[in-house]
């Protein structure tokens, strides 16, 4: 009978109770406030779809719910919370809650989740000190089996907390202190830490309330009884100034507890039986069943069936007017309604998310899609703006080597008069002069600009070839600006060699006496001006004594200069001019003028 009617009492009354909303016990009231006031917003940011409220309320809720002693709810809204703040990518606020979470999942002794979260919590924080504190808790646990090792990680995370000023969690490390001396069998230390959290504690009544049972158990285990006794005592008389009725009948369940272990049987009796008649005033269904368990766990192990059979009667005449009183029933069905909504509300989230989840993936295709065209687009364009650089570029080189042939015939020309005087120092020497020249070219030959030194070189060599030919037509001169460093900065490539040839061909070697030929390289302004000038007979009479074929040859030498200007123009963006003009007056020549800016890289 007596088994039947536990069994009865454990179906009809769970231990844990989700929300209580009874008017007298305050500490009760308090947290079904607090729960239902955080379910409620819950529930409206649901509503409203906001994710950032939602996750914040996730949180709240599940906070509630923590410091309400159940970590299984709250280890469920944490993960939610999570989930919400992982989308938003809120790294500090998924750090907070993974911590949480780790320690709901620690007070249900689900050590190896909690450990995964501590570690996971530890590589998310930007702080070093949270990154500490959170590995020195997952170390903790990973050493539950040796105390010893724990204690050097507690007194770390004590020490960083503090500095960190977070007095409820150094409060909660003092705890974990004393528990681990009292696996190291250190009595005096775990009494020591547990008095240093009562100070982070002070804030928040239950922490204390319960700090100062366990300290109450730690002098039970120690025998002595009156301090246990002591701390009980003024628990007790404290819920009952205050009237907290649920801390009042803990009180003296635990006042029971204590006298069974001092043998004083008849106090605890009493104890348990003045808990359980307040339970019953008041209609706490939950702790006048744990107190009538008690009682009749004790009759029935001293054999007094006729005393455990009178108190189930009388629980059982008073059954119908203890659950009218008891809100707790009712209060656990308006929560579950309240779940129910925001289970509901979730479920329509998630559709919404989906829809709109579709939607953002057909316009992210229809994006996609034109984006992709436009891709192929400017890709097309881009290999058609290649191709034109490209020709662009093989017009150029062609119009570079477009040079090379009449000035190879002259030199060949040159070598074979020299051969028919039997001169043969003379040609030997010119082709090898020849022979450096056409290497320093071919070198250069895939080159739209080299540096001035190379190209300086390059005439100088070209030049000495033509005097050595016409020595007794002209002389030459080059002079380079000495702000000028030759060897950084370029020029573009053989585009004055035409033009020195003119000169020489077509000026210089009509002349009666001895000509000049200068060929100048100067810094004005940020630009480079190449000037050749000589003073041969100049463009009119030139033009009087050429042949048509020499006529022919000039016309495509300056076209071909300017063809490769207006190409260098459109390719590099440099701006280049180019000018002739004849000498007027008393003095006779012509003078060409090649200007472009200071380049210092290509």
């Amino acid at each position: 009978m007596i088994s039947f009617s536990l069994l009865c009492l454990v179906l009809l009354f769970p231990h844990r109770v989700i929300a209580q909303a009874s008017p007298v016990f305050k500490n009760e009231k308090s947290k079904k406030v607090k729960i239902t006031k955080a379910a409620e917003e819950l529930s409206n940011s649901l509503d409203e779809n906001d994710e950032a409220k939602i996750a914040q309320n996730y949180e709240k809720l599940a906070n509630e719910f923590l410091n309400n002693g159940d970590n299984s709810k709250a280890e469920e809204y944490f993960k939610r919370a999570l989930n919400s703040y992982t989308k938003l990518k809120l790294t500090d606020d998924k750090t907070r809650v993974t911590r949480s979470l780790a320690k709901a999942q620690e007070n249900q002794k689900n050590f190896d989740s909690a450990i995964k979260n501590y570690e996971v919590a530890g590589s998310l924080a930007k702080d070093v000190s949270e990154e500490k504190i959170n590995l020195n808790d997952a170390n903790r646990l990973k050493n539950a089996a040796n105390p010893a090792s724990q204690k050097d990680y507690v007194d770390s995370n004590i020490e960083l907390l503090k500095k960190e000023k977070k007095s409820q969690e150094v409060s909660e490390a003092y705890v974990q202190k004393a528990q681990n001396s009292l696996d190291l069998k250190d009595k005096k230390v775990a009494i020591e830490s547990y008095k240093k959290a009562l100070v982070y504690a002070k804030d928040k009544p239950e922490d204390v309330i319960k700090i100062k049972n366990e300290i109450a158990k730690v002098y039970v285990e120690d025998n002595q009884f009156d301090k246990a006794l002591a701390i009980n005592e003024k628990l007790l008389s404290d819920a009952r100034q205050n009237k907290d009725y649920t801390a009042e009948i803990k009180q003296l369940q635990s006042l029971s507890s204590l006298y069974f272990e001092k043998k004083e049987p008849e106090k605890a009796i009493s104890s348990l039986k003045e808990a359980y008649d307040i339970s019953f005033q008041k209609g706490n269904s939950a702790e006048a069943k744990k107190s009538l368990s008690s009682l009749i766990q004790y009759y029935k192990t001293k054999g007094q069936n006729k005393e455990s059979m009178a108190l189930y009667e009388q629980f059982f005449e008073n059954f119908e007017k203890l659950i009218h009183s008891d809100t707790t029933l009712i209060d656990a069905k308006t929560f579950q309604i309240t779940e129910d909504k925001i289970r509901q509300l979730e479920k329509e989230k998630d559709l919404k998310d989906e829809l709109i989840s579709k939607k953002n993936t057909f316009n992210y295709f229809l994006i996609g899609s034109v984006v992709l065209l436009l891709l192929l687009f400017l890709f097309i364009v881009k290999a058609l703006y290649s191709i034109k650089i490209k020709n662009k570029e093989i017009a150029l080189q062609s119009l570079r080597r477009e040079m090379n042939p009449h000035f190879i015939f002259n030199s060949l020309n040159s070598v074979n008069q020299f051969i028919s005087e039997n001169k043969e120092l003379e040609a030997n020497k010119y082709l090898t002069s020849y022979s450096n020249l056409m290497r320093n070219m071919m070198e250069n030959s895939n080159k739209d600009f080299i540096s001035l030194d190379k190209e300086v070189e390059q005439l100088k060599k070209y030049l000495d070839l033509e005097h050595l030919r016409f020595q007794d037509k002209f002389d030459f001169e080059i002079f380079v600006d000495e702000t000028l460093d030759a060897e950084r900065v370029f020029v573009p490539n053989m585009i004055m060699q035409p033009h020195l040839e003119n000169a020489i061909w077509h000026g210089l070697r009509y002349l009666d006496q001895k000509g000049f030929l200068s060929l100048r390289f100067d810094l004005k302004n940020g630009k480079i001006i190449v000037t050749i000038e000589d003073n041969g007979i100049g463009l009119t009479k030139s033009r009087e004594l050429k042949t048509t074929n020499q006529k022919i040859y000039e016309s495509r030498g300056l076209n071909n200069t300017k063809e490769r200007i207006d190409l260098l123009n459109e390719l590099y963006k440099k701006n280049i001019s180019f000018q002739i003009l004849e000498k007027t007056g008393e003095e006779q020549g012509t003078i060409v003028e090649i200007v472009f800016p200071l380049i210092d890289k290509i």
